[in-house]
C-alpha cells in the first residue's frame, strides 16, 4: 500500500519545489526588478536581496523584468550639423544615463531600453543642431563646450525623466570638419599662406635690392675717398719729390746733371734689344768723351729745373 503511494508523493514534492523555486527571485546589485501580474505592475524591487512572487510565471501570473540599476551610455556618431556661420560639421557625442524609475520605465516603453535610447538620440540630435546653430565652430574648442553640454543635458532632461531615465552626463567627443568643408579650409588656408609667402618674398626682394644699392653707393663713395687721398698724397709726394731734386740742385749741380746722365743711360740699354744709332759726338755722350768723368763743355748749360726724362732710345 505504500509502494503504490509513493510515485504520488514524489510528483507532489516535485510539484511543491517547482512552486518553491519560480516564486523566489534574486536581485543582484546591479539590478532592478518589475514583478508583473496580468500586465499590470504589482511591485518594484530596487534594493539586492531574495524575494518571492507567486508562482507559475508561464500561466500568465507574476513575471519579473529585470532592468539595469547601474550607468548606462549610448552614442550618436556622425551627425551632420550647421553653425552659425552657414558651414558644415560632424559632431560626435554620447549620453551616460540611469534607469531611476522602473516603474514608468516599464509603463512607457515595456523596459525596452532600445527604444528607450531611441527616443533619446532623436532629441539628442535636434539638441545638438539648435546648440551648434546658435553658435560658431570655434564655440565648441573653447571654453564654451562646457557650457554647450549642460545646455543639450538641460533639454535631454524632460524627455528622459518622462522614460523614467536620468541623464547623469551629455559629452560631445569630436566636432569636425566635414570633407567638403574640409577641402574647402585647406585650399583657402595654402592660398592665404602661399600669399602670404610672396608678400614675405617680395619683402625681402625689396630689402635685397635696398641693401645692395647702399652697398653700391658706400662702395662708390669709398673708392671716390681712396682715390681722392692717394691723389693728394701722390701729389704731397710729387711736391716733395720735386723738392728733393730742386736742394740736391742746389747744392751740387754738376753731380746732379752727373745722375741725370746716368739714369737717362740706364733707361736707355736696360734692354737687351735695344739699339741705339746716335753720333760719338752727340750730347748724349758727353760724360764718356772725358775720362774723368766730367762733361766736356758745351754751347749752353743744362738749365737746372724739374728733373729731366731719361731720352727715349730710337726703334731698331
Amino acid at each position: 500500500m505504500m509502494n503504490s503511494r509513493l510515485p504520488y508523493f514524489l510528483i507532489a514534492f516535485a510539484v511543491i519545489l517547482m512552486a518553491v523555486y519560480s516564486s523566489v527571485f534574486v536581485v543582484t546589485e546591479r539590478q532592478q526588478a518589475v514583478v508583473v501580474r496580468f500586465g499590470q505592475i504589482q511591485d518594484v524591487k530596487t534594493e539586492p536581496g531574495l524575494y518571492f512572487k507567486l508562482p507559475f510565471a508561464f500561466m500568465d501570473a507574476d513575471r519579473v523584468q529585470y532592468v539595469e540599476d547601474q550607468a548606462l551610455r549610448f552614442d550618436l556618431d556622425n551627425i551632420r550639423v550647421q553653425v552659425s556661420g552657414g558651414k558644415f560639421y560632424e559632431v560626435d557625442a554620447f549620453v551616460v544615463y540611469r534607469i531611476q524609475d522602473p516603474r514608468r520605465f516599464r509603463e512607457t516603453v515595456s523596459g525596452d531600453r532600445s527604444s528607450a535610447e531611441a527616443r533619446l538620440r532623436t532629441r539628442l540630435d535636434s539638441s545638438l543642431r539648435r546648440v551648434y546653430g546658435l553658435r560658431g565652430f570655434e564655440s565648441a574648442l573653447s571654453e564654451e563646450r562646457a557650457s554647450m553640454m549642460r545646455e543639450v543635458r538641460a533639454d535631454l532632461k524632460t524627455d528622459a525623466e518622462s522614460l523614467g531615465l536620468n541623464i547623469q552626463d551629455v559629452r560631445i567627443r569630436r566636432t569636425d570638419l566635414t570633407q567638403e568643408v574640409s577641402q574647402q579650409t585647406f585650399d583657402r588656408m595654402k592660398a592665404e599662406r602661399l600669399a602670404e609667402a610672396e608678400l614675405i618674398r617680395a619683402r625681402g626682394n625689396e630689402e635685397s635690392q635696398r641693401r645692395r644699392a647702399i652697398a653700391d653707393r658706400q662702395v662708390v663713395e669709398i673708392v671716390a675717398d681712396a682715390q681722392r687721398d692717394a691723389e693728394i698724397l701722390r701729389g704731397e709726394g710729387e711736391a716733395e719729390r720735386t723738392r728733393v731734386f730742386a736742394e740736391a740742385f742746389a747744392r751740387d749741380p754738376s753731380f746732379f746733371e752727373f745722375y741725370r746722365s746716368m739714369t737717362a743711360y740706364s733707361a736707355a740699354i736696360a734692354s737687351p734689344e735695344t739699339t741705339l744709332v746716335i753720333s760719338p759726338d752727340s750730347e748724349f755722350f758727353r760724360f764718356f768723351n772725358s775720362s774723368q768723368g766730367t762733361p766736356l763743355p758745351s754751347a749752353a748749360p743744362a738749365t737746372p729745373a724739374a728733373p729731366a726724362t731719361p731720352a727715349t732710345p730710337a726703334a731698331n
